[in-house]
């Protein structure tokens, strides 16, 4: 990754947390954690409950907002439930408009550091939809309400797709990351080559055959580390910024002292061709 990276070096999800997200949001700054990812569909997320958990760190002096980094998505009608946080009926611009909006009042905040496209419309290419809410997310940005913009959920096609429709890039790709589809490595080729930041999540969950392989666990033994350490330290050590959403305290710090782990360069090979 570039060596100047507008982001923090691990961000904590706060996916699934639902009625502890305020408390785990507020344990994970705690713990050290600087980078908090969030999204606008209560499906999955409770980002109010990050705004209480961020209110509660701010009170105690854990952090100040200028510290932190805060990223949230734009989720299409489809991938929400009925708890949607705008107008369905709206033009999509104003979709996206509302959403940032209330995830700002969320937050307590008048701006994230980072705003993603929580999935394209289809999983077949970018669309004019897709297109049409990219320009609503880049004047959003222009008017200061986020530093930066991302997309999630993307295949190397909708990328090129962005590409040849000379679509400004986005600062951030995050994908759920599998061992066994080779850690994602044709996406994250596409992001080396155009300074974009691969976020890579599920790092753990999507790979449980691999960190609980034998020669992984004794791999983890040599270094004095656990597996999900390792899993992190390699993540970094082919340019991916890595999520992690425990719930536990103790991982917490386990995960974060990952960061001092350096694997040597056949560990990072070996790793990487383990689908071959």
């Amino acid at each position: 990754m570039s060596a100047i990276l507008p982001s923090p070096a691990f961000l904590y999800g706060t996916a699934w947390k639902e009625d502890r997200t305020a408390s785990l949001t507020e344990l994970a700054l705690r713990n050290g954690f600087r980078g908090i990812d969030t999204a606008n569909q209560r499906r999955h997320y409770f980002e109010a409950g990050v705004g209480e958990g961020l209110a509660a760190a701010y009170r105690l002096g854990i952090v100040t907002r200028s510290e932190l980094f805060l990223q949230t998505k734009y989720t299409y009608p489809r991938g929400q439930d009925h708890r949607l946080p705008y107008d369905p009926a709206a033009l999509l611009a104003v979709q996206v408009a509302q959403s940032l909006a209330s995830s700002l009042k969320h937050l307590g905040t008048d701006y994230v550091d980072s705003f993603v496209l929580h999935g394209p419309e289809s999983g077949y290419g970018w669309s004019e939809a897709d297109a049409e809410v990219w320009d609503a997310m880049r004047r959003q940005r222009d008017a200061g309400s986020t530093r930066l913009l991302g997309v999630s959920n993307v295949s190397l096609k909708h990328l090129e797709d962005m590409d040849a429709a000379q679509a400004e890039m986005p600062a951030f790709v995050q994908n759920r990351c599998f061992a066994r589809f080779g850690w994602d490595r044709d996406v994250r080729a596409f992001c080396k080559e155009r300074n974009i930041v691969y976020q890579g999540f599920s790092l753990l969950t999507a790979n449980q055959e691999v960190l609980q392989h034998p020669p992984f666990i004794d791999l983890a033994k040599k270094l004095d580390a656990t597996p999900a350490q390792v899993a992190f330290a390699f993540a970094r050590a082919v340019g991916m910024l890595p999520l992690t959403g425990t719930s536990s305290a103790e991982h917490m710090k386990q995960d974060l002292d990952s960061l001092q782990i350096t694997l040597p360069t056949e560990v990072v090979r070996a790793i990487e061709s383990i689908a071959g």
